[in-house]
């Protein structure tokens, strides 16, 4: 159990490069609601390990040696349709990108990811959601005839997906956030929250990545569009 006495999302990580393997387990256990269930380096060792462990979530890399990882991501779901998985990986090509979600991946993330933009898509997966990291979301978009008719059940990231990002922010990254929307500078939201201007540019910059923005305007766009503030 975590501190706060919740259960932790079990995880499975599949991936063949020890290196990356290792550093994800090291990232994953600062989070005191994960818990790394067990690993796998390929795709039919981590079907296996999925029906055997039954982790809350998977993180499925794409290119593994025997069995990849789509193909496991539909052995899996072929033997639970109820499995979570989140394909992690450093691919954006459009083929992986569409394979996977075809498979059944609930979610497909960048490995150059941050840290806690790769928890906020655990819990979002976790709680029954669809992630796709902006870049890839804007690929999906960008390919449908009519971006419309996607139906509620590929959502991209839903009002409830959106409000936990939200509650992922520390008290006071949303002061700074409130104020980013006022359209203040970093000077002056230092001034006003008595904090210096380095404190400010790391509160910003901890904003874009957990709203997965690229610049200030965009984190007042996606704040006032999302009623986060």
């Amino acid at each position: 159990m975590s501190a706060n006495n919740k259960p932790r999302i079990k995880i499975l990580l599949v991936e063949d490069h020890p290196v990356v393997r290792a550093g994800l387990q090291i990232i994953l256990s600062e989070a005191q609601d994960f818990e790394v269930v067990g690993w796998a380096a390929n795709g039919a060792e981590g079907a296996a390990q999925a029906s055997a462990l039954k982790p809350d979530v998977i993180l499925m890399d794409v290119g593994m040696p025997l069995v990849d990882g789509i193909e496991a991501v539909r052995r899996i779901r072929a033997n639970d349709p109820s499995a979570k998985i989140i394909m992690l990986t450093a691919s954006d090509n459009e083929r992986d990108i569409f394979a996977s979600l075809a498979a059944g991946a609930n979610g497909y993330c960048l490995k150059e990811a941050a840290p806690e933009r790769l928890s906020a898509a655990i819990r979002c997966v976790n709680a029954g959601d669809v992630w796709l990291d902006a870049a890839i979301a804007g690929k999906v978009m960008a390919a449908l005839p009519d971006p419309s008719a996607v139906g509620s059940s590929f959502a991209i990231v839903s009002a409830a997906a959106e409000k936990r990002t939200y509650n992922s922010l520390s008290d006071r990254e949303r002061d700074v956030l409130q104020l980013l929307v006022e359209g203040l500078s970093n000077i002056e939201i230092a001034e006003r929250l008595i904090i210096s201007r380095e404190t400010v540019k790391t509160h910003v910059r901890h904003i874009m990545d957990k709203l997965a923005v690229s610049d200030r305007i965009q984190v007042a766009v996606k704040a006032l569009r999302h009623g986060l503030v």
